[in-house]
């Protein structure tokens, strides 16, 4: 079954159960109201009689009293001791009644007619009782007996049901109806409504089928002006869209940029290993020269395989096994390094505080070696790199400072991003992968820091780090 119909079902299902309790409750109360006043008559007037009849002493007198109109609807009736008939106020269709009996009910039978009312015969504390009756025709009616002192000793007031009967029973029927009828009208407008409340689902699911079967990643759900939940579900997934969007743009340019520089050296590589195949004549040197260039080129690929599988595991989201580091120990380890590899800079270190953070040695010491790498390629050979770290607060902070080249304000924003390289940088280091960068970025993220550049072009550039601190 589906979304639409569950929902309308349920929309009925609950509309008809409300209608029916209330159509319950409303029928009680009519259909009792109806026979208390009934009831409220008869007392009323059998006991404003019987007050009359006082006077009464003889059964001439009695039949005066009872002959005065008081109510078209009651039948007024007086009886003997033993339970005869003494005197009527006019002739009509009531069933005869004997006194004695509704005077010993002490338990009222079911009522069917009544419904979901009170029953009708109660015992009325000090005063009369309440009695049903039924007539020759079927026809039910009201009594109410009263015991008085005179010419008779019971009178009884008398009222036919049928109006009320009948009145309930169409109101019963009226009840059923409006039910059912409710019910039935909520059904369709809960339809009606399902589908109006789960087209933006609709649209979300084509959309989805679309993409799926077209791979257009540029397909949207249409908003509209709706503000709801469904609205705010469509914007949702139109985000969700334009993040699968852009990481598949970066996916496909990240293999376009992958597949270049790995065909690069390896082209470098095959070339040279066919020359010294096919050229017999080439002399020591020129065969030493093809083979030095073979192996940068062999390095550089093996340099840029590692960079990939770095971040693979980044993007596989494999987390990193963390313990107690001393941060300035670490740093010391990578500026040793650098300085070896340094082609003439001066490397110096300005501050260094001792700091402890949580991390994997190696990977902050790879983090420190791609920031220095860096500035050392990008620093001419007179130029200076100072290395410094500081405990701020909380927070453990490395700077690597250089004199370089710098960076293009509008290269910044890009420079952590994967195979991306300023124009500078490419002219200054043609064997760089372009991978360096974003592998720090990597690092720093997954020791819950931050990274990030500022630059002059011309003056260079200074690389900070912030880490959180161990206190």
């Amino acid at each position: 079954m589906s979304m639409r119909w569950r929902l309308a079902l349920w929309y009925g299902s609950l509309t008809g159960l409300v209608l029916l309790l209330s159509g319950v409750m409303t029928y009680a109360a009519h259909t009792r109201s109806h026979y208390d006043d009934l009831d409220r008559l008869l007392a009323s007037t059998i006991e404003h009689v019987a007050g009359e009849t006082t006077a009464a002493s003889t059964s001439s007198q009695l039949a005066a009293v009872l002959a005065a109109p008081v109510s078209d609807d009651v039948v007024i009736r007086a009886y003997g001791v033993d339970g005869q008939l003494v005197v009527a106020n006019h002739s009509t269709s009531a069933p005869p009644i004997d006194p004695r009996t509704i005077l010993t009910t002490t338990r009222p039978p079911y009522d069917p007619i009544a419904g979901l009312a009170p029953p009708l015969i109660r015992v009325q504390a000090g005063k009369g009782h309440f009695g049903l009756a039924t007539g020759a025709d079927g026809s039910r009616w009201r009594v109410y007996v009263l015991s008085i002192d005179g010419p008779a000793h019971y009178l009884t007031g008398a009222s036919s049901l049928s109006r009320i009967d009948a009145s309930i029973e169409r109101f019963r029927a009226l009840v059923a109806l409006s039910t059912a009828l409710g019910a039935a009208l909520t059904l369709i407008a809960g339809w009606l409504l399902a589908e109006r409340a789960l087209r933006p689902v609709s649209q979300l699911t084509e959309t989805a089928s679309a993409i799926a079967h077209s791979r257009r990643l540029g397909e949207r759900v249409p908003v509209g002006d709706r503000h709801d939940e469904m609205g705010q579900m469509a914007e949702t997934f139109n985000e969700m869209l334009d993040s699968i969007e852009q990481s598949h743009r970066l996916q496909q340019r990240f293999i376009a940029d992958a597949s270049h520089e790995l065909r690069a050296p390896l082209t470098a590589i095959q070339a040279n290993l066919e020359l010294l195949e096919r050229q017999e004549a080439m002399t020591p040197d020129e065969q030493h020269e093809s083979a030095v260039e073979a192996s940068r080129e062999a390095r550089r690929l093996g340099s840029l395989v590692a960079d990939l599988l770095a971040l693979a595991r980044a993007d596989a989201g494999i987390p990193l096994v963390k313990e107690r580091v001393e941060l300035d120990r670490v740093l010391l380890d990578a500026f040793s390094e650098a300085r070896r590899l340094s082609s003439g800079q001066r490397l110096e270190v300005a501050e260094l505080q001792p700091v402890l953070v949580d991390g994997q040695p190696d990977r902050l010491k790879q983090l420190f070696l791609i920031l220095l790498d860096n500035a050392t390629k990008y620093t001419p050979a007179d130029g200076r790199i100072t290395l410094s770290v500081r405990r701020t607060g909380d927070a453990a902070e490395v700077a690597v400072q250089d004199t370089g080249i710098g960076i293009p304000p509008e290269d910044l924003p890009h420079v952590f991003e994967r195979f991306y390289r300023a124009d500078p940088a490419r002219g200054r280091d043609p064997g760089g992968t372009g991978l360096g960068l974003a592998i720090a970025y990597w690092i720093v993220e997954q020791h819950d820091g931050s990274v990030s550049l500022a630059s002059q072009v011309g003056r260079g550039t200074t690389a900070t780090v912030t880490l959180p601190a161990r206190r």
